[in-house]
């Protein structure tokens, strides 16, 4: 039995905080790592120590092998957990691990070798039988090469990171023109993501399921699979919402899966947690291998809800050498559980990432059946330098359906404010009759588009005076000192001789109103209790839940908390013409690349940035054709959010 008293985590956020709760519950001292950008985050406040890795993005501070190596001996720590992402796949860490007699929380180094990379993973199953989505996985990795197996395979074709996951340096190409800039981009992200530029291309399947087996062996020979989970539900190739068990497969088909799952574990001498990918036709029936994850998944939480079994734990007993506590016939399978991520981004506007402040953030209730993995708080800064990931959402019941209202209920609480996120997004995907009924594919979103992503409209002049109402209201109240009663300081709007008054300017969603509140013998059309603005429509009381923060104020409208300011109409003119035909960053991040130079004619739809924003790329495109005037960036710089970039000067008709 090997001793482990002391772990480190080698990870941020969420998942961090998650390891270091088991941890800290087995009565284990934890240690977190912290890039400079993370020195005040939460996942380092709730280890008992914490050591700067400096830096700021991951390749100066998480990516840092030598770095987390020496911080584990610093503090003393036997143990380390690399959570997801970042080390957790990456063969020469275990290694190094193993070599500095330190206990890696994960598989082999050479279970990494045979998985970790996708090319290999695929040949290896290749050879065992298991059958393969047609495409390229080789060692050549010139243009030519694609370009020839992509023509063999047929459009459409998708470019994968042999060492990667969670969408980074993965790239849907529809036609044989888009290839060369595709794999140029997805290279960049591979590399950037996890130190290896490798692709694989296979052919994109274009109504699948995703379904994944998690399985978990111990040192002494014994592997098991905990069940499956349907993740189909993904946008721009990355999860959105995970369930446990898949709905719909039969039993035969469930069993099948589970041992194709832990033969492929098995032949590679597999240790602790695991995933097998598998894309799944329910057409026919036929199941293709994709990958194997070879450590603990971010949707963790809907087998553990499901099995009433803590994988972290179980990870850190398998590392220390005991046995598996169960068999496969005693694998639990209890009710149903539905996870959903919630993401700082624009669902709306592509769902680039967003980043910034966080104005305002407040977690469902805790109860049965809920469960919130989480680690921001509200004031923190969400850097670009990381996955926009901000929580987990995680709900449990004893049917599908009741998991899934549950959650709706749990997203219908959550609050967050100062950058776009997918709450809203997140409950009309739940609240679809589509998924309310289990019609599960990788196309979910876009076959629904116009459901999930609604055209923009503008906001009612209700919402308008109820805004008003709320931000007069909220406002602290102003006493004068040398007449605590003047009704000049009094938020009703009074003037001598007139009737009362309000005339304030509003910003919500992009749109600015003006809006004038009268108040008649001091009477209002809704009244501020606590959290709540009521309003009475005859005898039917409605309220709308408010949140001040500062100079924001978040109102419930429609089942979403819309961000109101108020704002100053000449500042904002004066604003929007310094930046008239300048084509702004979407997001905060920093320029990878200039593609154009000043005076140089470009065609509609040309790339002119490219953009880097939590670990993947971004290009800023012409919207018309015309000459580039000036560029206001460089490239390695860091920009804001609506920063100018490039001035494109329409060309004449």
């Amino acid at each position: 039995m090997k001793k482990i008293d002391t772990l480190l985590v080698a990870n941020r956020g969420e998942i961090a905080c998650r390891v270091m709760r088991t941890a800290k519950a087995l009565g284990l001292t934890t240690v977190a790592v912290h890039s400079a950008t993370d020195r005040n985050a939460r996942h380092v406040e709730e280890a008992d120590i914490a050591i700067d890795l400096g830096g700021a993005k991951p390749a100066e501070s998480y990516l840092r092998a030598d770095a987390v190596l020496a911080a584990a001996k610093a503090a003393g720590a036997q143990a380390i957990h690399p959570g997801y992402g970042f080390l957790s796949e990456n063969a020469g860490f275990a290694r190094a691990c193993e070599e500095a007699g330190l206990v890696f929380l994960g598989p082999p180094a050479s279970a990494i070798d045979a998985m970790g990379s996708k090319s290999a993973a695929k040949a290896l199953m290749e050879t065992a039988g298991v059958p393969l989505v047609p495409g390229y996985h080789g060692e050549a990795q010139d243009y030519a090469t694609f370009q020839r197996e992509a023509q063999r395979i047929g459009y459409p074709v998708l470019l994968k990171a042999a060492a990667g996951g969670g969408g980074k340096g993965m790239k849907v190409v529809e036609r044989e023109a888009e290839l060369a800039e595709a794999l140029e981009s997805a290279q960049r992200e591979a590399q950037s993501g996890f130190g290896d530029s490798r692709m694989l291309v296979e052919k994109y399947l274009t109504k699948p399921r995703h379904v994944e087996i998690q399985v978990f062996a111990d040192q002494h020979g014994n592997c098991l699979y905990l069940n499956e989970r349907d993740c189909s539900i993904q946008r721009r190739h990355q999860k959105v919402v995970e369930e446990a068990p898949a709905p719909g497969l039969s039993l035969e088909l469930r069993q099948g899966m589970g041992e194709a799952a832990v033969r492929a574990a098995q032949a590679i001498g597999y240790v602790g947690a695991g995933t097998v990918e598998f894309l799944y036709d329910e057409g026919s029936g036929q199941f293709f291998f994709m990958e194997m994850n070879t450590r603990l998944q971010v949707e963790h939480p809907v087998t553990e809800a499901i099995t009433g079994l803590d994988l972290v734990a179980l990870q850190i007993r398998v590392a220390r050498g005991e046995p598996l506590p169960i068999t496969q016939e005693q694998v639990p399978l209890i009710g149903h559980a539905i996870e959903v991520r919630l993401y700082a981004e624009d669902p709306e506007g592509g769902f680039l990432p967003a980043s910034g402040h966080l104005a305002l953030y407040r977690e469902p209730a805790a109860g049965p059946g809920r469960r919130v993995d989480s680690g921001i708080r509200e004031g923190d800064d969400i850097s670009p330098f990381y996955d926009p990931m901000l929580a987990k959402l995680i709900a449990w019941g004893e049917n599908r359906e009741e998991a899934r209202q549950r959650l709706l209920s749990m997203l219908g609480e959550t609050a967050v404010g100062g950058f776009k996120t997918n709450l809203a997004f997140l409950r009309r995907v739940l609240a679809h009759p589509a998924f309310a009924e289990g019609e599960l594919d990788t196309g979910f979103i876009g076959r629904y588009q116009d459901t999930l992503l609604p055209a923009a409209t503008a906001l009612p002049e209700r919402f308008w005076q109820l805004a008003a109402e709320a931000w007069v209201q909220s406002e602290a109240a102003r006493v004068r000192g040398d007449d605590a009663h003047s009704p000049w300081s009094a938020q009703s709007g009074w003037r001598s001789g007139l009737p009362g008054e309000t005339d304030l300017h509003l910003l919500a969603k992009g749109e600015s109103q003006v809006v004038r509140l009268r108040h008649a013998d001091g009477q209002r059309i809704a009244k501020l209790d606590g959290q709540w603005l009521e309003v009475k429509d005859g005898e039917v009381r409605r309220r709308h839940q408010v949140i001040r923060r500062g100079d924001s104020l978040y109102l419930e409208w429609n089942g979403e908390l819309v961000g109101v300011q108020r704002f100053d109409p000449i500042a904002e003119a004066e604003a929007a013409h310094s930046h008239q035909g300048g084509l702004g960053a979407p997001m905060n991040g920093s320029i990878v690349r200039i593609l154009v130079e000043p005076g140089q004619s470009v065609e509609a739809g040309a790339a002119l940035v490219v953009l880097e924003a939590m670990k993947m790329e971004h290009s800023i495109r012409a919207p018309h054709a015309g000459v580039v005037k000036s560029l206001y960036c460089s490239e390695g710089e860091l920009v804001s959010e609506g920063t100018a970039l490039v001035e494109l000067e329409e060309s004449p008709a």
